[in-house]
């Protein structure tokens, strides 16, 4: 039986895990911007890309992979377009489908920002070690 007048919620505990998430992903983004000119959706993007066997996905298979509508990824595939990272292409078979398919420089750009991308994440997971640690233990003692 657990004391729910000293003990947080498993809502509030979530709410808890929300922040520290949003915390993280807001420095990502900030990290990526600035040293890589990327976002965090074109960093995934280009991951996604680059580790395909042929560097190269259907549209829609990009959207599911980064949680994303088709409208969404139409537009982040555009910029990536514009900065040369990447480009839109048919599908040969089928004239309906559309590829999102990786340039040499996305591949290089992806790789250069996975540097910065892993030592952002590792200082802001130090950082938020114990407040994480507390709710991840909350939240497992509750399901």
């Amino acid at each position: 039986m657990t004391d729910t007048a000293t003990e947080p919620s498993i809502t509030d505990t979530w709410q808890q895990v929300l922040l520290l998430h949003s915390h993280i992903e807001s420095r990502l983004a900030t990290a990526l911007q600035r040293r890589h000119g990327v976002g965090l959706s074109e960093f995934r993007a280009l991951g996604h890309l680059a580790a395909s066997p042929s560097s190269e996905l259907r549209m829609q298979e990009l959207a599911d992979k980064l949680g994303l509508n088709q409208s969404s990824v139409t537009r982040l595939v555009a910029r990536l377009n514009a900065a040369d990272l990447a480009y839109r292409d048919l599908c040969p078979d089928d004239k309906r489908g559309v590829y999102a398919v990786v340039t040499e420089a996305g591949k290089t750009r992806h790789a250069e920002a996975s540097r910065t991308y892993e030592q952002t994440l590792r200082a802001a997971l130090a950082e938020a070690d114990p407040q994480l640690a507390t709710a991840l233990t909350t939240l497992a003692a509750n399901i």
